[in-house]
């Protein structure tokens, strides 16, 4: 028998695991529910085992059951791949060695596997969406972590400097293309930042701040890394083999469609919503920015207003501690207004109706980095472009923020603002502005996502302890769920038990924070030169953290597929062209410490500051056309392979038609490609489920055999699942009468 630990470790085969949560009002609900559950899951071919969960809950394991089936299942999958180009070479016709020629990655099977169970009946899968519809009590589906691979990422990646193109093939192969995209970006960005950090802490050294030769390096940096970015993007595409998966777009159940009518090319059936009413709602994106800016603006603009009053003209009592009053209204304000902003935008996107959740995706990320663009950037801008160069003008004016330290002041005196033409500008304001951003924030940021979520965690489970503690001396503890568990199992429901109150893992926020940190460098890192050393040594913890993150703080992600980090590029390229301009003007306006060309604000003139911003865009766009066209004419392993595949398909398939294509031939390709965009279909009936779940118990005893027999077939997983709603509820009865 296997020891207790690496029963915990290991995953026996499971491919999925369904958390079924009930209401103790209705019993009846609950228990017909779950027999549709499983009775739905049986119908596509996964056999199924359950256990006692946490609370009102059970947990439904999930895997393949029938190989045969399975294996076609990944057939019309890589059928469907080659159909949109993502596969070069055609798959083997037949299901019978899909897998001997082309073993699958963990990521591709738990992907399929996924499409079985969430994909419409229509297209052969049972059509389980976590609460959603029917499917309410379904409360998520997660697969299990892998725990000893986690172990030697952790290990491995703590002694490393950088990744190997093997330890992202290994996130790949394990998690999915779209979150080995996001490692992949952070390890290109980190290998980039390298060199820019050496030059910028040269510069730090040698030339001081606002150095117009770092900005040029620095401008020309952030081209080369986008454009080099695409070109990895495009390269790690035809090594993973989804190059032009996006076309493979999955629809979203909320798409809401006006009729179905026909494609005259295809004669597919189509689902159709006009394209012009789709426009117009798109065009409320339009009042949503500016509802953004008005909103979001006002409280930054206040913020800064009475900040500037408080730091610098105000002269009373307690200055050092009112001095953070804008700090507490941002902090406790600004998340208000933007959750409130991201809630809106979440329902304008689901109002334009998008038919693919690729489409719905990048809809959504325009509108949060409007936001994040907002949030992230308007202070330092305020400060370069309002402050410096309108402060004096704008000093008068400023009495108004009197009132937020009224209270505090001994005479008019100390609230007076002074003469425009006595006032005078911080020269540090705008360079320790930018250190707080690119240093401070980033280090909150790291323990607001890595060590606050890991101190609420523990404090919740402790909480859970100490009133079942105190429920048990009262006499009124229901029994814990790992009551009636098998001695060999204990320890790996534990964990099971353990990863399903886990939350989940998000790549696209961690995308959107180095998306935000990439437009501090490449819009202000002018400013102060040390920002790419700040953001070396960031990234090589994010790295580690978010490592952690995956491994142990989240359940383990559902593979996703995935060309390229999606809309994020276009927000990199939007950051680099402002950059190009923001960089100029700040160069041009701070150059001599920040008080402009000859000392005071007054002598910066808006003809030369035009003239660098229009002669520095121009610049931009032809160094981008260059460097565009260098990296173009590079050539790697990975595109070199693409083309002898092309080449071998088509020496292929001139050998096997003797240059011309027969009637025959031509039906048979019909015949295949309608076969392959036919979905997950496969005859089945519950009585072979249950004689190849039988068949297992003659086979060799090991913990995956036992925890896959001790319930024989669907009925048996209906009944024992039944039984245990029933006691549960009983108990649940019981404890409200002790209490």
């Amino acid at each position: 028998m296997a020891s207790p630990s690496a029963s915990a470790e290991s995953n026996l085969d499971i491919d999925y695991v369904l958390v079924y949560r009930f209401s103790p009002q209705d019993k009846n609900k609950a228990i017909s529910n779950f027999q549709n559950l499983v009775r739905a899951l049986a119908d596509v071919g996964l056999e199924t085992e359950v256990r006692n969960g946490e609370d009102s809950t059970l947990l439904v394991f999930v895997k393949a059951a029938d190989e045969k089936i399975f294996n076609e299942v990944v057939y019309r999958s890589r059928v469907r791949d080659w159909l949109h180009g993502a596969r070069q070479a055609q798959p083997d016709t037949g299901t019978e060695n899909v897998l001997t020629k082309e073993p699958l990655v963990p990521a591709e099977r738990l992907r399929l596997v996924y499409d079985m169970i969430t994909s419409e009946p229509s297209e052969g899968g049972a059509g389980i969406t976590p609460k959603h519809g029917v499917w309410e009590n379904v409360e998520s589906i997660f697969p299990l972590h892998d725990v000893r691979l986690n172990k030697e990422w952790m290990t491995e990646w703590a002694r490393k400097t950088f990744l190997s193109p093997q330890d992202i093939d290994s996130v790949r192969d394990n998690l999915g293309e779209k979150i080995a995209y996001y490692f992949a970006f952070l390890q290109t960005y980190f290998y980039f930042l390298i060199y820019l950090a050496a030059f910028g802490f040269s510069c730090w050294v040698l030339l001081g701040y606002f150095s117009m030769i770092y900005a040029v390096v620095n401008c020309l940096w952030c081209v080369v890394f986008v454009e080099w970015w695409k070109r990895q993007e495009a390269d790690l595409a035809v090594r993973w083999g989804v190059r032009n998966v996006s076309a493979i777009q999955k629809g979203r159940r909320e798409y809401q469609y006006e009729k179905e009518t026909k494609d005259p090319i295809t004669g597919e059936t189509v689902k159709w919503f006009p394209a012009t009413q789709r426009l117009q709602r798109q065009l409320l994106q339009i009042p949503f920015v500016i509802l953004a800016a008005i909103a979001l603006g006002t409280l930054i603009c206040t913020c800064f207003g009475i900040e500037i009053f408080i730091s610098e003209v105000y002269n009373g009592p307690l200055k050092s501690v009112l001095v953070f009053i804008p700090t507490v209204l941002l902090t406790t304000l600004l998340p208000t207004i933007s959750t409130f902003l991201t809630r809106f935008a979440t329902r304008l996107t689901e109002f334009e109706n998008y038919e693919t959740e690729d489409a719905y995706e990048k809809a959504m990320t325009s509108k949060v980095f409007v936001l994040n663009f907002i949030t992230s950037y308007l202070g330092i801008f305020l400060t370069a472009f309002v402050y410096v160069p309108f402060a004096s003008v704008l000093v008068p004016y400023l009495d108004i923020f009197s009132l937020t330290v009224k209270p505090f002041a001994e005479n008019e005196k100390q609230m007076q603002t002074p003469p425009a033409y006595t006032f005078t500008i911080n020269p540090d304001r705008l360079r320790k502005q930018v250190i707080y951003f690119t240093v401070t924030a980033q280090i909150l940021s790291l323990a607001l996502e890595t060590v606050v979520p890991l101190i609420t965690r523990k404090g919740t489970t402790k909480f859970k302890e100490i009133q079942s503690s105190r429920a048990e001396a009262k006499g009124g503890a229901a029994p814990p769920p790992s009551a009636n568990d098998q001695p060999e199992e204990k320890a790996f429901l534990a964990r099971v038990r353990h990863e399903a109150t886990l939350g989940d893992y998000d790549v696209t926020s961690d995308l959107r924070e180095m998306c935000i940190q990439f437009g501090y460098l490449s819009l202000f890192s002018a400013v102060w030169p040390l920002v790419p050393c700040s953001f070396l040594i960031n990234n090589w913890i994010e790295l580690r953290s978010d490592t952690f993150k995956i491994t142990s703080e989240c359940k383990r992600p559902i593979p996703q597929r995935a060309d390229s980090i999606g809309p994020w590029l276009d927000a990199l390229g939007f950051l680099t062209w402002l950059g190009s301009i923001t960089t100029a003007a700040v160069v041009y306006m701070f150059s001599n410490d920040g008080v402009g060309p000859s000392g005071r604000p007054s002598d910066i003139k808006l003809w030369a500051l035009l003239l660098s911003v229009f002669a520095s865009e121009h610049i931009y766009l032809l160094v981008r056309l260059a460097v565009r066209t260098v990296i173009s004419k590079l050539d790697s392993e990975n595109m070199r392979k693409e083309r002898a595949e092309r080449y071998m398909v088509r020496k292929r398939y001139l050998e096997e038609t003797g240059l011309s294509v027969d009637k025959k031939t031509r039906h048979s390709l019909r015949t295949s490609s309608a076969s392959s965009g036919g979905g997950l279909t496969k005859d089945i009936t519950r009585k072979s489920l249950e004689d190849e779940a039988r068949e297992t118990t003659l086979r060799e005893s090991t913990p995956v055999t036992r925890f896959w027999g001790r319930q024989k077939g669907w009925a048996e997983v209906e009944q024992v699942g039944v039984n245990l709603i029933e006691l549960k509820l009983e108990g649940s009865a019981e404890t409200k009468k002790g209490r």
